[in-house]
């Protein structure tokens, strides 16, 4: 028998690390009440701990910076393509 894979959002997840973290409840304890495997929290707990400052930070993200890019060049693209219309309406109104 297969079984769904159960997907939990970040903000499921980032609770039970902080759980996990401040030690009120062994880690096989939040497993049982969670009905989770106490590896997935140890798993958890140690990305929240590795990556937890990156919450802080202030420099961009890689994401961002594309993002960035990304808006930067549509924005480019859409100057061009307003001073291209200008061009040919002035070209069709005096053509006429």
């Amino acid at each position: 028998m297969s079984t769904k894979r159960i997907r939990h959002t970040a903000k499921f997840k980032f609770s039970i690390a902080l759980e996990a973290i401040k030690s009120d409840k062994t880690i096989s304890q939040l497993a049982s009440d969670h009905q989770l495997h106490p590896s997935q929290i140890s798993q958890w707990k140690k990305q929240l701990l590795e990556q937890g400052s990156d919450i802080f930070a202030t420099h961009p993200t890689k994401r961002q910076r594309e993002q960035n890019d990304r808006e930067s060049s549509l924005y480019e693209q859409i100057g061009r393509l307003n001073m291209e219309l200008d061009w040919l309406k002035k070209k069709a109104a005096s053509s006429d």
